[in-house]
Formats: structure tokens, sequence, C-alpha cells
């Protein structure tokens, strides 16, 4: 007994599972994903690494050589690409399709903590990696300006308010800074007045280190109570650090203030972002690789009254792009042309069979069919995509074409008969 044979003796079991088909894949459209494109995954780790102040040759030779090094002992590797900037290393290591990407991780964390000692010893933080999908795209970019407070302040209402609390919205991945302005010192020593003195730039680094440290001092205990000792060496202004003896000369304090000009700045002064035309920190919300970029958007504005009130009233927060508008829009296009697609067919059907009942069969098989591919899309991890969509809107005349020859057939069987 075929198929066609037992749906057609048994009504009622071809009611339910078309009922089936229809509930699930019903389900399954309201979970699927909805992205521009389908969803393509490379297991790949980012590796970034800082040395203020260092060339980009430095940086080649002293901290990416190194990494490199190591990284390539690690199995699996299919591509490594590093590059080298001002004060900054990122190496990309790209993996083979077939390797767990958790597992990559723990191999890449090993090779940083073997390479760092032969890094060099003032690296501020040892390197640090993360998981990226060269194919994804920040959803929605966030703009944070002032007109009043300086750009370090906005940054730290970036990075330890905005960042944080983004990042745990579900289908949030990261959130990145671009334009990032961390406040930082900047001191500019003379080297005329540093060579007049008898000193070098090693001696003014080593003052200013020595001067700006927290270090434990002790305690002090008494036959009833102890007491700890605190003594916070750390430097908070510019002002603060002309102040520091960088050697003595007769009796005579050589003060930083006269061999270097010191200033409030910020860490990097060569990176810049705007919005129109005022300076500003951008924030760069990136989703999940199985989330929907629609829903990650909306939940990210639905909390933005909320983070505008944690913020200061000359802090204005706005939003600069926002990916999910030509998602939602192609989205809709498509599904548009589906429809269409759907009633112009069936009313060719009509035409040219001249049949209501005949016509009636199609147009139940179109929506049927359609509607429980969404549940097989969401079950092998498909998403709402201009890919998966233009594929359904082809499908349709498949679908008609397989109709009309069966109705064809019917038919040429019934006038025989």
């Amino acid at each position: 007994m075929s198929i066609s044979e037992l749906c057609i003796r048994r009504p009622v079991m071809t009611t339910l599972i078309t009922l089936s088909f229809i509930i699930f894949g019903l389900f399954a459209y309201r979970l699927l994903p909805v992205a521009a494109l389908p969803r393509v995954d490379f297991p790949t780790i980012s590796v970034s690494a800082n040395l203020p102040g260092a060339s980009p040759e430095s940086m080649a030779s002293s901290v990416a050589a190194p990494l490199e090094r190591q990284f390539s002992t690690i199995s699996g590797v299919t591509s490594m690409t590093s590059i080298s900037s001002l004060g900054s290393t990122n190496i990309t290591l790209q993996f083979d399709l077939d390797r767990n990407i958790d597992g990559a991780a723990l191999d890449v964390q090993a090779a940083i903590s073997g390479s760092l000692r032969r890094l060099p010893p003032d690296l501020p933080n040892p390197p640090s990696f993360r998981k990226v999908n060269p194919a994804d795209q920040p959803v929605l970019f966030l703009a944070l300006r002032s007109s009043t407070l300086p750009l370090s302040k906005v940054n730290d209402y970036a990075e330890q308010i905005l960042q944080q609390q983004i990042s745990q919205i579900n289908g949030v991945a990261q959130v990145q800074i671009f334009g990032q302005q961390k406040y930082a010192v900047r001191i500019s020593a003379d080297p005329e007045a540093v060579s007049a003195r008898g000193l070098s730039f090693a001696d003014i680094q080593k003052s200013v280190a020595d001067a700006n440290s927290n270090q434990p001092t002790g305690t002090l205990r008494g036959s009833r109570q102890l007491v700890t000792i605190e003594a916070s060496g750390q430097l908070r202004s510019a002002s603060d650090y002309g102040s520091i003896a960088v050697s003595s000369k007769n009796g005579v304090p050589v003060k930083l203030a006269d061999i270097a000009t010191v200033r409030d700045s910020v860490e990097n002064d060569q990176t810049a972002s705007w919005y129109v035309s005022d300076r500003s920190i951008i924030l760069a919300v990136y989703r999940q690789s199985d989330a929907n970029t629609v829903d990650v958007v909306d939940q990210v504005k639905a909390k933005i009254p909320s983070y505008r009130d944690q913020l200061p009233a000359s802090v204005s927060m706005d939003i600069l792009t926002d990916r999910s508008i030509p998602i939602r829009e192609a989205v809709s296009d498509v599904q548009f042309s589906l429809i269409l697609a759907m009633a112009l067919v069936i009313m060719v059907i009509f035409i040219f069979l001249k049949s209501l009942s005949a016509t009636i069969i199609p147009a139940l098989a179109l929506p049927v069919s359609l509607i429980g591919t969404f549940a097989a899309m969401y079950m092998f991890g498909y998403s709402i995509d201009n890919i998966s969509l233009l594929a359904l809107t082809l499908s349709v005349g498949f679908v008609v074409d397989d109709a009309i020859v069966m109705l064809g057939g019917f038919r040429n069987l019934a006038q025989r008969g």
C-alpha cells in the first residue's frame, strides 16, 4: 500500500497529520532566528595584546612573533593572521570546520600561558583571546556624547555601566567600544632638559612607576587589636605627577615638572569616533550566532530608557545604526513576494483548469507544505533570511507543477474511463 493510498483510505489520519504539520510549523516559525544571510560558523579565535608606546615593528618582533611560534604548535589551525600597529597586536586563528571551538580555546589559553616568559616584562596585561565569527557584524550601534563632560568620563559610563548591562541581555554575544577614550596621564619629556640634568628616559619611567604604586604596607599588632596600615601611592590626576622627584642634584630635587609637561589625556589619542559632527563613544552590539537579530535589537531598544536614567543628564544616548531595519524590510519584501506568488499560482491553476474543485487541492497543499517546512527548518538549524525565503518562493512553483501533473493525470484517466 502506497502513502497516497493510505492517506486516501484513512481521511481522519490524514487530517490529523495535516493539522500536526500546521501546528508544529507555526510554533517553529516563531522560534526561527531572523537574519539577513544564513548562519556560517567558522571556528575562529582572536588574540590581542597591548603595549602602549611600542612601534609596530617592536610589537611584531617582541609580541606577535613569540605568540605565533607558540600557536603554530596547536593542531587544526588552518590559517593564522597577525596585524601589528602602534601599541597593539591582533592575531586571528582559524581552525578546521570540524574542530570544537571550546577545545581550541583551551589550547590557545595554554599556548598564551606558555609564551608569557618570552613576552616583554612591561606588558600591562597578559594577552587576551575571544571566540569570534568573521561573518558576524554588529547589529546595533549606540552613540554616547556630552557637550560638558570630557570623553574620558563618557567612556567610563560606557565601559562600567552600559557595556556590562547590555552584555547580559539574552542573545547578545559581546559589546565592543569603538573610539575608546580611557583616561590616562600623558608625560611629554623635554630631551634637552633631561640631558642637561644627566638623566635618561629610563630614570623618568622608573620614578613614575615607583611613585604610582599601591603595595601593601603592613600591619600594627597590639595586645588588643590589629591595625592594617593603608598608604595609597596611586596618583589620580596630572597635577599630582608634577611634584614627583626624579633625582636629586646637590641636595636639590629635580621634579618631573622641571623636565616634562604633564597633562590629562587618554591612553590612545590616535583613535576617535563621531556622531554627526560631535565626538562620541560608540557601542557596537554583536548577537550570538543562533540568536534572532530582530529580537536582540528589540530587547536592547526596550532597555534604552532605563540606561538613559542611569546616565547623567549631560550625557545623551542615541541609536547610530540599526541593522535590523534593512533585515525587517528585506524579509517583509520576500514574504510579500512569497504570498503574491502563491496567489498568482492558484489563480493560474483556476484559469487553465477551469475547475474549482481541482483548484482547491493545490490551494490547500501550498500553505500546508510551506508551514510544515518551517518545522523542518527549525529542526535542521536554518534561519529566516533572504536565501531561505527565496528558496521557499521558488519551491511554490515546484509544488504547483506536481499538483498540475497529478490533476492532469487524474483528469485524463477519468475521460478515458
